[in-house]
């Protein structure tokens, strides 16, 4: 059986506590990427999206220099690097998201996403349902 670690991208751009808001939009366009997840001593604390940016940093007049604390998700939903690139897709769709840090013991691994999970010929198809449920209007 496949493994999340086979598949994920481990070159994960990330920031600390004490970054800020701005530091973490430029990683997001140098990187191109719209979510930075946020390490503190290897553990995986949080994440900050694109939308967290927006929703609770620029509409809340949070300037770019606010700590990422004030602005990141700390209710994290990740996967373990053995578990099975079916049961992500599953997470994906049942929490709305199309992309999962990869931990081992809490440290941060990696990220997949249902990118990740389309382009494996094991995986496309759980990765066509992901993003149909999480196209899905609830």
């Amino acid at each position: 059986m496949q493994k999340i670690k086979e598949i994920m991208t481990t070159n994960v751009e990330y920031c600390t506590p004490l970054d800020n808001v701005y530091e973490v939009a430029v990683k997001m366009k140098d990187y191109n990427v719209g979510s930075i997840p946020i390490v503190e001593n290897d553990k995986l604390i949080g994440v900050i999206t694109d939308r967290d940016l927006v929703v609770r940093g620029i509409a809340e007049k949070h300037p770019g220099s606010n700590q990422v604390t004030n602005v990141m998700s700390d209710h994290v939903i990740s996967i373990e690097a053995n578990e099975s690139p079916e049961k992500a897709a599953k997470l994906m769709m049942e929490n709305q998201i199309r992309r999962l840090p990869v931990v081992e013991n809490g440290n941060l691994v990696g990220i997949i996403s249902l990118g990740d999970l389309s382009i494996n010929n094991e995986t496309s198809d759980e990765a066509g349902e992901a993003l149909e449920g999480i196209s899905e209007t609830h």
